[in-house]
């Protein structure tokens, strides 16, 4: 991260301990992000989209649904994050927004990475990277990816 960029987070967090909640503490929202991207992602991956309903909106959900059926089982798979396979997790971007009427609203980007056994294809198209790593020895090898997932 830019040293511009840290000091613009850290100023977005003073704005949310003055004006949203005093108790705000970024380590604290980062556990509970990291949880609900494990629960979240479990979901999505076995396409419980009902189960989603309570926590994202309506046009979320409608595009998360056109999005998963069109998805591969492999893809499908490498969805799922299991809270103890994060490797890292950071702030993306800060936001503070305010609606027609004058609501504000407060957007954290969080970014993780992941390790994942799904069977994906060793080349991606396009930009995407796809990191493997490999556990054991060379009777019990188990290939993982590390993936990298952007939650606002």
């Amino acid at each position: 991260t830019s040293p511009f960029a840290w000091l613009r987070t850290r100023f977005y967090y003073l704005l949310i301990r003055l004006y949203f909640d005093h108790e705000f503490s970024i380590e604290e929202f980062t556990r509970g992000a990291k949880q609900a991207f494990s629960v979240v992602s479990k979901l999505l991956s076995q396409r419980k989209l009902d189960l989603l309903e309570e926590l994202v909106s309506a046009e979320v959900l409608q595009v998360l649904k056109e999005k998963i059926s069109l998805l591969p089982d492999s893809h499908r798979d490498a969805l799922a994050a299991d809270i103890d396979a994060i490797m890292y997790t950071t702030e993306g971007d800060v936001r503070i927004y305010y609606d027609d009427d004058g609501i504000k609203f407060v957007s954290i980007l969080m970014c993780f990475w992941y390790l994942n056994g799904a069977n994906l294809p060793d080349e991606v198209p396009g930009e995407a990277k796809v990191f493997q790593i490999v556990f054991g020895d060379e009777n019990t090898k188990e290939k993982k990816h590390l993936l990298t997932a952007n939650y606002e």
